[in-house]
């Protein structure tokens, strides 16, 4: 998929700001997860296998 480029009234994006939002997200993200394993233990467990199941279908 080619690259958009930016329109004249969007600013361009500072690389360095977009590295900190998205360290951000991802803090967030790590958040939210460690929060639904200890609201749901088991769904999490179950969740991890499966994708540990589908990472080894890969995997030769």
């Amino acid at each position: 998929m080619p690259k958009q480029q930016p329109s004249d009234d969007e600013p361009v994006e500072d690389p360095v700001e977009r590295r900190r939002r998205r360290a951000v997200f991802l803090r967030e993200l790590a958040e939210a997860r460690e929060l639904r394993e200890r609201v749901h233990p088991r769904r999490t467990k179950v969740q991890r296998l499966r994708q540990a199941a589908r990472m080894r279908t890969f995997r030769y």
